[in-house]
């Protein structure tokens, strides 16, 4: 059985009954079988067909009224629908039906039309070729940004890229929830290293946003794989940490130079010892959350400055320790999750929201995490989220 998976039974499925039970009466408790609901059309669905509703209306609406009312205003609307919303050959043919139609609702439109059929045929060609070129233009700008969405995405991958779902023996899951829909990536961080010392973890919150705040990401990822291979305890990581944004600081310029910080948390979970090392740098603490539902936070014994403010105050880093049993699951996050607010002001509260309450899996609790939050703020969020969970089997 795989980790996270329940286990079905074989008469689970629909149809299926053990050895010996009865073959039920039809009709009798029998639920009737579902009706297939019919698929309505969608807002989008509506709207690629409204140019022919359009070119419709405007012949009706030239042979129903006197001669000096003109359709033209919907012959030209046609192909203008159709070129953000459709391909060229159905912006064309578009513009060729409303051509043909407004042609076709003049009575004079014989030998010698007037020049008031002339006008409306001419307004009408003149639209439509408008119309194919906006759809040209329409769709090399929805290349473009096709191109820069996978860009993002390959630079996501690259500097967050997702955990294997098992690493060194524990279940793994990420989750990167950006507040704007058509962003990828921001100054949340998260990542796991399996080293000689263990499992060890960071998730951290870069101060600002922009490239600036995703250089200084891939910096700290950057310094935290080297360090959490390298370093003996995981108070030496977070110093190496401090160092490697010391330096970034110093190759910037204006106010990132000197307010540059990164709140971040550390863990180490060494092989078979059942319990988690935290190191703190001004960060949201973990929730741990075991198998019958009880939650504690583990927070920090003393408070200390984010990395990045070494300048204003130096003191040794201490690490807390805490048991970490069997069906445990760690849950490190930003404060995305934490300062959600909903309408009315008030912060989602994982502590609250989560205890009590037990999930098959890592991969379970941040999706259930991740709809909640979406959920209480409404739809939309001020702020990232990072989620990384680890689930100790």
């Amino acid at each position: 059985m795989r980790p996270g998976k329940v286990e079905e039974s074989p008469y689970a499925r629909a149809g299926d009954r053990p050895p010996g039970d009865p073959v039920p009466d039809p009709g009798v408790g029998a639920e009737p079988a579902p009706v297939r609901a019919r698929r309505r059309p969608g807002p989008r669905g509506l709207a690629r067909a409204l140019p022919a509703l359009l070119v419709v209306c405007g012949v009706l609406y030239g042979l129903l009224t006197p001669q000096d009312f003109t359709p033209v205003p919907f012959f030209t609307a046609a192909p203008l629908v159709a070129a953000p919303l459709s391909a060229l050959r159905t912006t064309v043919l578009a513009g060729l039906a409303s051509l043909a139609a407004a042609y076709a609702v003049h009575d004079d439109a014989g030998a010698h039309p007037t020049v008031s059929t002339v006008t409306d045929v001419v307004t009408v060609a003149t639209v439509a070729l408008l119309a194919a070129a906006i759809n040209r233009v329409v769709r090399r700008g929805d290349r473009q940004l096709a191109s820069a969405r996978e860009v993002a995405e390959a630079a996501q991958r690259a500097v967050l890229p997702e955990p294997d779902a098992r690493i060194g023996g524990f279940e793994i899951a990420a989750r990167y929830e950006a507040a704007r829909r058509d962003a990828f990536i921001g100054g949340d961080l998260y990542a796991v290293q399996d080293t000689p010392h263990g499992v060890r973890l960071v998730v951290g919150d870069v101060r600002g946003k922009g490239m600036g705040a995703v250089a200084a990401v891939a910096v700290v990822i950057g310094a935290f794989r080297e360090a959490a291979e390298q370093e003996a305890t995981l108070e030496q990581v977070a110093e190496r940490l401090e160092r490697a944004l010391a330096r970034e600081g110093t190759r910037r310029d204006g106010i990132d130079a000197l307010e540059g910080f990164t709140t971040a948390v550390l863990a180490e979970l060494p092989h078979g010892e059942g319990l988690v090392r935290i190191v703190n740098r001004g960060h949201p603490p973990p929730l741990l959350l075991h198998a019958d539902g009880t939650l504690r936070t583990l927070a920090p014994a003393e408070p200390a400055l984010p990395l990045g403010m070494g300048d204003l105050g130096r003191w040794p880093d201490r690490a807390t320790e805490a048991g970490f049993p069997s069906g445990a699951t760690l849950l490190l996050h930003t404060d995305g999750l934490s300062e959600a607010r909903d309408a009315h002001g008030r912060f989602y509260d994982p502590e609250r929201r989560l205890a009590g309450r037990t999930f098959p899996g890592p991969t379970a609790l941040l999706d259930r995490l991740a709809a909640e939050v979406r959920r209480h703020c409404g739809g939309g969020m001020t702020d990232d989220m990072a989620l990384l969970a680890v689930r100790r089997p």
